[in-house]
């Protein structure tokens, strides 16, 4: 029977592979005719057709760049102006509860370790979760479009003029968040040189963790300012801030090459995905996943550093804080009618000869050139636990020695004064602490990372 449908076929000269391939087309075109009546969706030639379209734009040799740092200007643009309104609103609804508290609790120890303490280093840590989810959220939505992998494509020629290749973008990129996962994602790169020059820069990449430090700087020192009635120049500071570190680094890439020897080569292959809609579900799960981060991680190390401050700024030598006590309660007897400016000043007294006070005085003149107060080098040295942990310590601080009707931490460092009643925090020293803070050592765990990636 088989045979003879064979001969059937010879005889005829029928091909089976040929009639099936078209009974295949005609099926798939009865079907898409179908689909073309029936279901909206777009041609994935035209997809295409338009994918190229967009990359002659977005990646030319020229424009692309510009369109690069116009996308950077606008994302940082974004982050301090959207981020001023909930930052203002928290800030202000933990100062005004504290008061609250303060007016309605008992004085004494337990409520000045929950009011100056707790709810200051709270405020530390809270303050600030607007401005990192609205930095990832929108750092999402560039990966989710498909313009992250842009970014490293024209960043390609750039890298290898310094020593790496666009496999090292993402890193860098990464390190924006957290310098730690940063470190750690440049397993993928091959190279060995270029993998250890990666991991040495991308410490400069500005870690969310400066993030609230840059923001409180630019607050007390830059005035808010709108050029062109859009252009806000906090925000073109804190784009500056970014830049700069991520300038550095490139540089300090390209002179360690040429220490760095290796007879490596490496190549860069990367698949342009296709742009389309961001998956705004993965979006929001993101900002939400970021924010619990800063929140349960960070928060952890500031709230812990926060209450040591607290105790290390109430307590102090027996000696010293009883005669403080006795010099201001002589004085308010002596003269009831400057009962509350003696108060203040008493509190400011009392601060300077605890145990933090003592602390910070002992290294104040080795800061004092670089027109900082002692306040300033107690956050500095406590930062490098984590960077975020200056704006904790200034919140416990000024919370401990300042007024409590002055509202926000901004106003209380705004009002910060040295002896000779000039500002603390005028425009160099805010800029000189922002620079500071874009080039210091990095965290204690980035450190550890560090070692443990490179083995020495």
């Amino acid at each position: 029977m088989q045979d003879t449908i064979e001969q059937i076929e010879i005889d005829n000269k029928f091909n089976p592979t040929k009639t099936q391939a078209e009974e295949i087309m005609q099926r798939y075109s009865r079907i898409k005719h179908i689909m073309q009546q029936t279901v909206v969706e777009t041609d994935p030639l035209q997809k295409a057709l338009f994918t190229e379209k967009l990359d002659n734009i977005l990646l030319h040799r020229a424009w692309g760049y510009l369109i690069l740092l116009t996308v950077l200007f606008i994302l940082f643009q974004s982050v301090f102006f959207i981020a001023q309104f909930p930052m203002d609103w928290i800030d202000s609804g933990f100062s005004n509860v504290s008061n609250w508290l303060t007016g309605v609790l008992p004085a004494g120890w337990f409520t000045d370790l929950f009011v100056n303490g707790i709810l200051a280093g709270l405020s530390g840590i809270l303050m600030f979760v607007p401005q990192i989810m609205i930095l990832f959220g929108l750092i999402t939505i560039l990966e989710d479009t498909g313009y992250m992998a842009r970014i490293s494509f024209l960043s390609d020629k750039l890298m290898r003029k310094v020593g790496l290749n666009g496999k090292s973008v993402m890193p860098l990129i990464s390190g924006y968040a957290c310098a730690v996962p940063a470190i750690m994602t440049a397993r993928n790169i091959e190279n060995k040189k270029e993998r250890l020059l990666t991991i040495l820069i991308a410490p400069l990449m500005s870690c969310s963790a400066r993030l609230p430090v840059y923001t409180i700087l630019i607050a007390l020192v830059i005035p808010s300012k709108f050029y062109f009635g859009f252009i806000s120049l906090q925000g073109l500071i804190m784009m500056c801030l970014y830049l700069l570190g991520t300038f550095i680094a490139l540089f300090i890439s390209y002179i360690l090459k040429w220490f760095i020897k290796s007879t490596e080569r490496s190549f860069f292959i990367l698949e342009l995905p296709m742009y389309r809609e961001p998956r705004w579900k993965n979006v929001f799960s993101t900002m939400v996943e970021k924010a619990k981060i800063f929140v349960f991680d960070a928060g952890k190390i500031i709230m812990i550093i926060s209450l040591l401050l607290w105790g290390l700024s109430t307590y102090g030598p027996k000696n010293k804080m009883s005669a403080v006590t006795l010099k201001y309660d002589s004085l308010i007897a002596q003269n009831p009618q400057q009962t509350a400016e003696l108060n203040k000043q008493r509190k400011t007294a009392l601060l300077e000869n605890s145990f933090a006070g003592i602390l910070g005085k002992s290294i104040e003149p080795a800061i004092k050139p670089l027109g900082y107060d002692w306040k300033i080098g107690i956050a500095v040295i406590s930062s490098f636990a984590a960077r975020e942990v200056f704006v904790g310590t200034m919140a416990t601080l000024y919370s401990v020695g300042e007024d409590a009707n002055t509202n926000t931490l901004k106003q209380k460092m705004a009002a910060a004064v040295k002896p000779d009643g000039s500002k603390v925090y005028s425009l160099a020293t805010g800029l000189s602490l922002m620079i500071f803070y874009v080039f210091a050592m990095q965290c204690m765990s980035t450190l550890a990372v560090v070692k443990r990636e490179t083995k020495s």
